[in-house]
């Protein structure tokens, strides 16, 4: 499917159950709004409060100032006792208002940064702690980009929340004012306002399905700036000449994704001028009328002052009031997005009472009738494994790509949990223990090891962040890696900053890499050590001196080797062979050599490339 018709169907509307369901969103957030910043809610709260009642107070003092004066220059009589004080009254009140305007302006900075900072830490601290299988489905990336770019565009409903509830209190004094000259003042206001703000609503909720529906193709947009920009791909955009096909395919699902968006803003503009207009002849002709009311004698020049101030107060916070419920009810939709993720549950968890790793182990693991599929995939990724790894016992898992391998390294580290069967640990089922003091007993590199733009020294510590700051067991793990070698040539040695992302930093080639991420491995100094592919990068002599240091430090522990290099998985003392997600051989290679199988049949066809 091209970029041009992908998606070309139009976002889903949502019903109006949906919509006004989606105000149940608020109150959860606005519990995060409260632990974020406490106090400063309650400070921003009676700032509003008093700012919300100075408008009324000023138009009545107005009035009196008014009618004293025309009293005085009719009648001729004297001014009121109290005449200055009204007037030191109302530059008393504009001075409150516009000081307690600032304080309201400064608390929302305040509030805006620290929920910004808490919403993004707990996206952060929840997505640690869900399941592996989570990030391996395409419709949770999509949740979990939609939640981080609501969870820092949210803070202006947070803002127009504070500013809905001055605009309530406002609109209440002024209308009550209105309705003791007269009610159905009051009501044609309202009901000329209340149009528009059915017209906002509903566009509000188109743009939220707009966007909903757009949140794939602007994930791959970003996929594309990233390929179409980095170091990584460089080499290939250049000369595979990438650079126009991918600014093309960019160019056309931003140009696709622009035209829904401005399709939707036209008629916005059309419809939404169409309906203010309501509004404003509410205000005129509401205006209107208390002007014949004072030509005609019925009320005083300070009423009348009093009533066309309280009147475009009130026709203003009126539409204020519905335009800003109609923004919040607009991000209260994109909340859900933020809630639904973090009403994602891991299932792979500890259980209350979880018993503690043992230490040492005894028995090692045991794989007992091992099957393992995808969520929502019927197919089996492995099916009957049944093997064991024991205590000093070293074993490779071999075969072809895609065979199952690295699923039973996740599965051994209860990263997955098996669909079928049972793993054992001294002979009590995996998911018996905690798993934080699980994970502490396992050292573990994967294959797609991660490259962590820190110093040398942190990308080693990593593998054991409570030792961070013991440079010795650092500098110790850098050393059986053969990483020490590569840290000592650089600029600042362990301090030196790694990767281009920032200033000052050194990239590494994919060996240099691969030993800096096997580091960590030996500093987890852990009883269980597992790699995945741990020379895939290194050339012939730095693989063959990391085996030999390899055989060295996993003795006496239980170490697994993923590989496919059948140099390296000779030395294991036994190798399970995988082939369509089962094991299909075993035994130590001699023996494996012998019987003439698959293993002995892989081992002729990779040592024939070097005959």
């Amino acid at each position: 499917m091209s970029p041009d018709t992908q998606n070309s169907e139009q976002p889903p509307r949502p019903k109006w159950q949906a919509r006004l369901k989606a105000l149940r969103n608020i109150p959860p957030v606005f519990r995060m709004v409260w632990e974020a910043a406490p106090g400063i809610v309650v400070s921003s709260l009676i700032f509003r409060l008093l700012v919300s009642v100075v408008p009324v107070a000023m138009l009545w003092v107005t009035k009196l100032i008014i009618d004293a004066v025309y009293q005085h220059l009719s009648a001729h009589s004297a001014l009121p006792g109290i005449f200055w004080w009204l007037v030191v009254l109302e530059f008393a009140l504009a001075s409150v208002a516009t000081i307690f305007a600032r304080a309201n302006d400064f608390c929302d900075t305040v509030l805006a940064d620290r929920f910004t900072r808490y919403i993004s830490t707990r996206i952060m601290e929840h997505a640690s702690r869900l399941d592996l299988t989570s990030f391996e489905d395409p419709s949770f990336y999509d949740k979990m980009d939609r939640a981080r770019v609501q969870g820092t565009d949210r803070v202006m409903m947070i803002q127009m929340s504070g500013r809905l509830i001055q605009e309530v209190i406002t609109t209440v004094s002024l209308a009550a004012g209105i309705f003791f000259f007269s009610p159905w003042l009051l009501f044609f206001l309202v009901v000329c306002v209340v149009p528009a703000f059915l017209g906002e609503t509903h566009f509000a909720f188109l743009g939220y399905s707009l966007n909903f529906a757009q949140t794939p193709d602007r994930r791959q947009l970003d996929y594309l700036r990233i390929v179409g920009g980095s170091k990584d791909s460089a080499k290939e955009l250049k000369l595979f000449g990438l650079g126009p096909f991918l600014v093309g395919r960019y160019r056309a699902i931003s140009d696709r994704l622009h035209r829904q968006t401005v399709d939707l803003a036209k008629r916005k503009l059309f419809f939404g001028a169409l309906l203010t207009l309501l509004g404003t002849l509410g205000y005129y002709g509401t205006y209107a009328y208390v002007i014949y009311r004072t030509v005609m004698g019925e009320l005083t020049l300070g009423q009348l002052t009093f009533l066309a101030g309280a009147i475009a107060g009130a026709s203003t916070n009126i539409q204020a009031v519905f335009s800003t419920f109609s923004g919040i009810a607009d991000q209260a939709l994109f909340l859900t997005d933020l809630l639904e993720f973090f009403s994602v549950k891991p299932r792979i968890v500890s259980k209350p009472n979880a018993l503690a790793a043992p230490r040492p182990i005894r028995r090692g693991f045991e794989f007992v009738n091992v099957g393992f599929s995808y969520p929502g995939n019927p197919r089996k990724v492995l099916s009957n494994i049944n093997f064991t790894l024991e205590p000093g016992q070293r074993v490779a898992l071999v075969g072809e790509n895609g065979q199952g391998k690295t699923t039973i390294v996740k599965l051994l580290t209860r990263l997955y949990d098996p669909t079928e069967g049972a793993i054992l640990l001294d002979g009590v089922d995996l998911r018996e223990y905690d798993l934080e003091d699980l994970w502490k007993e396992i050292g573990v590199i994967f294959q797609d090891f991660v490259r962590y733009d820190m110093t040398a020294a942190e990308n080693i510590a990593i593998g054991k962040v409570e030792g961070a700051n013991d440079i010795f067991h650092v500098r110790n793990a850098a050393m059986k890696s053969l990483a020490e070698g590569v840290i000592k040539r650089l600029p600042r040695e362990y301090d030196q900053q790694l990767g281009c992302r920032f200033d000052g930093g050194v990239d590494l080639s994919g060996g240099e890499w691969q030993k800096i991420a096997l580091a960590r491995a030996y500093l987890r100094d852990a009883q269980v050590l597992i790699l995945d592919e741990p020379t895939a990068s290194l050339d012939a002599k730095s693989e063959s001196d990391v085996f030999h240091r390899f055989a060295e430090l996993t003795s006496g522990k239980m170490a697994l080797l993923i590989s496919h290099r059948f140099s390296t998985v000779r030395m294991a003392d036994r190798i399970l062979v995988l082939a369509d997600g089962k094991i299909v051989e075993e035994g130590p290679h001699d023996r494996l050599m012998l019987a003439g199988g698959r293993y002995a049949e892989m081992f002729e066809l990779q040592a024939a490339n070097y005959r």
